[in-house]
């Protein structure tokens, strides 16, 4: 018997999201609002939207839906991932505030707070979050905003949200969490405590690697209208086209991460039994140091892994020579699989001495698995490991 529900899910609300809302023709998928301004019916009445820097239909729409899915307030919708940590930044620091973030953050994260902080708008902190006493030790002092990342990107370490949250709070700072690679399907930061989560959903949420984009949900209206404005006066808000798109990709999201994550399990148990590998970093594995905490935070291991290779730079080369099924790109969260080398690609921004500190050595490759046929994926990581394995 199925449980009957007077109302549908969060999660069928969110793949429906706009369906059947055009009064005008019918249509079943919703319209695109493009137009960059809208009429005033007098100098005395503002309408609901006006400029759509400030507010557009589309955007909206896609916001409201996020805002569901991640059990907030309400959210603002960017123009990327970084845009929405900027603006969540300049929304909740003061001046020359001080930042706590994650040591193995990713490369563009590390390069935006350490630009910032080189022009002494703020301090940061790098710091093992996923380390308990490193936690602690970091918020025995103020802070204003405590930033996690978890998984973190590339090395999959786990923080825990709940324990680091109430340290933060202790400490002052609210508590901003990247759930990129999650998505809102596999863990929601504000039921654990966190006060604030970003996204950019031009990965998971959008899913097709065809819109850059991003977005921040927080648990109090009182900050979703802060960050609000000053999206709006950096100009950092998303357009009407991408956020239909977003919506487009988001409708298929529980599919996709589904055959992610079962595709995701077959590769993780080739690259662990490959002699060409070292070692292989991803929080289903029981091996992982934070497996239980993931197990109890997430509802899904997701489809980010990252693995060493024995060979060195050499075996990296030979490795990613020859690959059929899998680009060499930048990204993840795609429909197709994604293959990135972070000491090159995603981490380039950090210094070497930044890479070296957070353990990110140069045979380190992280994999986003796609949604391929899984037979065609383990032929493809199986020719290219034996390759591999002849540079060691």
């Amino acid at each position: 018997m199925h449980e009957h529900r007077d109302e549908p899910s969060a999660l069928t609300n969110a793949v429906r999201a706009g369906l059947d809302s055009d009064t005008q023709y019918g249509s079943v998928v919703p319209p695109l609002y493009p137009s960059t301004n809208y009429r005033f019916a007098s100098i005395d009445e503002r309408p609901g939207f006006d400029y759509s820097r400030s507010a557009n239909p589309t955007r909206t729409m896609l916001s409201r839906t996020l805002a569901q899915l991640e059990h907030g307030a309400g959210a603002v919708v960017t123009g990327s991932g970084l845009g929405a940590i900027t603006a969540t930044v300049e929304a909740l620091l003061g001046p020359r505030g001080r930042i706590v973030a994650p040591l193995d953050c990713y490369g563009g994260t590390w390069r935006l707070l350490d630009h910032l902080a080189s022009k002494e708008r703020l301090v940061v902190d790098f710091v093992d979050l996923s380390d308990p006493d490193q936690a602690r030790r970091a918020l025995e002092k103020p802070a204003e905003i405590v930033f996690i990342e978890t998984p973190s990107n590339p090395l999959m370490h786990i923080t825990d949200i709940a324990a680091v949250s109430e340290l933060a709070h202790q400490a002052g700072a609210i508590v901003v969490a990247d759930n990129t690679f999650c998505s809102p399907l596999l863990q929601n930061p504000l039921d654990l405590g966190a006060d604030v989560v970003v996204h950019s959903t031009t990965k998971f949420i959008n899913g097709h690697s065809d819109v850059v984009g991003g977005a921040v949900i927080a648990s109090s209206a009182e900050h979703v209208e802060l960050i609000g404005h000053w999206a709006n006066a950096l100009g950092l808000t998303a357009g009407a086209w991408d956020s239909w798109l977003t919506l487009r990709g988001l409708r298929t999201i529980d599919a996709r991460i589904r055959v992610h994550q079962a595709n995701t399990a077959a590769v993780v148990d080739l690259l662990v039994k490959h002699p060409a590998v070292r070692a292989v970093h991803y929080p289903g594995l029981t091996e992982h140091p934070q497996h239980e905490l993931a197990a109890r935070q997430q509802s899904g291991f997701g489809s980010l892994l990252s693995f060493e290779l024995t060979g060195g730079i050499d075996a990296v080369r030979r490795f990613i020579d020859g690959l059929r099924c899998i680009d060499l790109a930048e990204s993840l969260g795609g429909t197709e699989s994604l293959l990135a080398h972070p000491a090159t690609m995603t981490h380039a921004g950090m210094t070497p001495q930044a890479r070296a500190a957070a353990g990110l050595s140069d045979d380190l490759l992280r994999l986003s698995v796609g949604i391929e046929p899984v037979d065609d994926l383990l032929a493809d990581l199986t020719a290219a490991l034996d390759r591999a394995a002849r540079a060691a």
